[in-house]
């Protein structure tokens, strides 16, 4: 098969898995993947669909496969996924960060700190990655509402009040920023 029968397959079970079509998108995927070995994308959009399926297992051998032929934040997010939800924090926790260091944008990975961050009481540890997130967009008001969070779990109130001002500043009808700051 050739390079394009490889992309044209991969596009493929990247459009059926974005329409919730499973079956579909994991026959392309496969066809991807038979097609072609040199590219992590198919093992992790077959992971994705082994994710959505609950098949934990499946999902964490086709991201460690994925990781195999090439190391990405895609790969390292997609195993910390598989174990924060296997309750295997400190991996997951370790994993997330791998991804960062490699892509600081990956939603999977941040979002997956913040909540090991809370649920881990690791908040010290997390807050750097929210900061070198919001160097690089400052207006994603979510990243700096859970950065808020963060500190207010540390008694860092003086931050956590800094962070809501910015968000309030830009978007002055916020509700969560609000009814936070007039919590603190």
């Amino acid at each position: 098969m050739s390079h394009l029968d490889y992309e044209i397959n991969k596009e493929l079970g990247e459009c059926y898995l974005f329409m919730g079509e499973l079956d579909k998108a994991e026959d392309y995927y496969k066809k991807a993947a038979g097609s072609n070995g040199v590219h992590p994308d198919p093992y992790i959009g077959l992971a994705t669909i082994a994710v959505q399926r609950g098949e934990y297992d499946a999902a964490m051998s086709l991201y460690e496969k994925a990781h195999q032929v090439e190391a990405t934040d895609k790969s390292f997010a997609g195993m910390g996924l598989i174990q924060m939800e296997t309750s295997r924090q400190d991996e997951a926790f370790e994993n997330f960060s791998q991804a960062l260091n490699i892509n600081i944008s990956n939603m999977v990975a941040l979002f997956g700190i913040i909540r090991i961050g809370h649920e881990a009481e690791r908040m010290a540890e997390a807050i750097p990655f929210l900061e070198k997130f919001l160097e690089v967009d400052p207006e994603k008001h979510e990243v700096r509402y859970s950065l808020a969070g963060l500190y207010i779990c540390m008694e860092q109130k003086d931050k956590a009040v800094e962070q809501l001002e910015m968000i309030l500043e830009k978007d002055p009808a916020n509700e969560a920023a609000k009814e936070l700051m007039s919590q603190i």
